[in-house]
């Protein structure tokens, strides 16, 4: 099988709201995808997001982002009207304060009506996810009683669970629970509708699972014993990965790490019902830092930089038998790209998932990458680049070594050709799917890149415009796909 499809958020479609959302932008956005014979589309993940904004930094594994319910869709159903629709606005870099401002007051006019008469299928929907969205709904209503203070900063009582301050919790906050847990409902269903369309019209959804949590998730706070905690859920030893040519210092990301003893004698079931539910959402999942069930990198608690860690042995291959045990109808693609060794390689083998190239990374002029498009072997995903990279005409206009390389190795002599010379390497990879930005399709530049890691300000704000995912670009793209026989 040789296909193809697109990388783009959901949050950077266009829309009238301040971001996308799952509304008819995003149906339009499929029938493009559908007219240019693109079969995936690749999002980051849908969690709801917390400071800096990051869709890797989640206060849930299981929940999704309410920035992305799509207030049209609700007044449809009759939970609001449309004098309580905000005004339209332009089309522009996400502001997520004012998002931060604006979205509880008018999704609480409209849980308020569904709670007033609640639906069979809002019951059967609390039944079905009781795994996680009571715990996860009475989590975000302490942290906004906490004044939006992170889990480490609570109370001791309410940190660790102490069931009198759970239950008096409980009764305090019983509205703001059953808030949280409508506003789910919201976008589980406007999700479910926007799959049933997307695989309806040939298109299949590939979503991306963090590895690790957040530090203030109700993950963290609800199975403080699945990590590696001191009794009190504060953390002891935390996530990174160590020093290299891009970070002297490593990266210190501060996610806490799993206690992999602990899941390994109950079964991986947190896993499982993770696995579980996203096989329910998407058709395929990227493990976002597959190298972490391999081997990962510890580093201590105090710690500034990433520098004094240590390497330990992650679950390996019997959390991935319990995944796929689990959901096996679901497609896993292994995000193996960083600091990558031979065990890592060997499991990304055995477990029969295909790894990721990206072409911005095989240009070293050394000649020894192996994601040089000529080296990217039939079972990967490969792409121009990632959430993580510049887009290509950006990365070509910056020059250097790896760029004029770049363009001997692809026979092209002006920089500014570089680009779409990156598309069709791609395309013609032996990859069994190829993905590309939308970012990269539409020949945008540095103004567009989603993610510049170690930065904190500025990412992940960048939105598709009115009429850029058009007619034309989608027969210019249908045509890269049929020449490169990725129909």
């Amino acid at each position: 099988m040789r296909a193809c499809g697109i990388l783009m958020p959901v949050f950077s479609l266009p829309g009238p709201f301040g971001i996308g959302t799952l509304g008819k932008e995003a149906f339009a956005f499929v029938d493009f995808l559908a007219r240019a014979k693109q079969t995936y589309w690749q999002i980051l993940p849908i969690g709801p997001t917390g400071y800096g904004d990051s869709p890797y930094q989640s206060f849930s594994a299981f929940a999704g982002n309410p920035y992305f319910i799509d207030y049209r869709l609700l007044a449809e159903q009759g939970f609001l009207t449309q004098a309580e629709l905000p005004a339209p606005q332009p089309v522009g870099a996400i502001d997520y304060g004012a998002l931060y401002r604006e979205r509880p007051l008018v999704l609480k006019k409209a849980a308020d009506r569904l709670l007033a008469s609640p639906t069979e299928a809002y019951h059967t929907f609390c039944t079905r996810q009781d795994f996680w969205l009571e715990d996860y709904a009475l989590f975000m209503a302490i942290k906004a009683e906490q004044h939006q203070a992170g889990l480490a900063d609570w109370p001791d009582a309410l940190r660790t669970r102490q069931p009198e301050a759970l239950a008096a919790a409980r009764a305090r906050l019983a509205e703001q629970v059953d808030y949280h847990k409508a506003v789910q409902f919201f976008f589980y269903t406007q999700w479910n509708a926007l799959k049933a369309y997307a695989n309806a019209k040939g298109v299949q959804l590939v979503g991306d699972i963090p590895i690790y949590v957040s530090p203030d998730s109700s993950d963290l706070w609800t199975h403080p014993e699945l990590f590696q905690t001191d009794g009190q859920v504060h953390l002891t030893q935390v996530a990174g990965c160590p020093p290299d040519a891009f970070a002297a210092d490593g990266q210190l990301w501060g996610n806490p790490l799993y206690d992999w003893d602990a899941m390994r004698a109950d079964g991986f079931r947190w896993w499982k019902e993770r696995i579980r539910g996203a096989a329910k959402r998407y058709d395929v999942v990227r493990i976002d830092h597959f190298r972490a069930i391999s081997s990962y990198w510890v580093v201590p608690r105090g710690e500034l930089t990433a520098r004094g860690g240590h390497w330990a042995p992650g679950p390996g291959p019997a959390l991935l038998q319990a995944l796929h045990t689990a959901a096996p109808e679901l497609e896993l693609i292994a995000e193996d790209l960083g600091t990558i060794d031979d065990d890592v390689r060997r499991l990304v083998a055995r477990s029969g998932c295909p790894g990721m190239r990206v072409l911005l990374f095989g240009f070293d002029p050394s000649g020894t990458s192996e994601h040089r498009p000529d080296r990217v072997r039939a079972h990967s995903v490969c792409y121009v680049g990632t959430h993580d990279n510049a887009p290509a005409a950006a990365w070509a206009a910056l020059g250097g070594a790896d760029a004029d390389y770049a363009m001997r190795c692809l026979g092209v002599y002006d920089v500014a050709r570089l680009p779409e010379a990156l598309l069709r390497a791609g395309m013609g990879s032996r990859a069994e799917l190829f993905i590309a930005q939308m970012q990269d399709v539409l020949g945008l530049g540095a103004e567009s890149r989603m993610n510049t890691p170690g930065t904190a300000a500025g990412n992940w704000v960048w939105r598709l415009l009115p009429g850029q995912a058009d007619a034309q670009t989608a027969a210019r793209l249908l045509a890269r796909t049929q020449a490169a026989c990725r129909i």
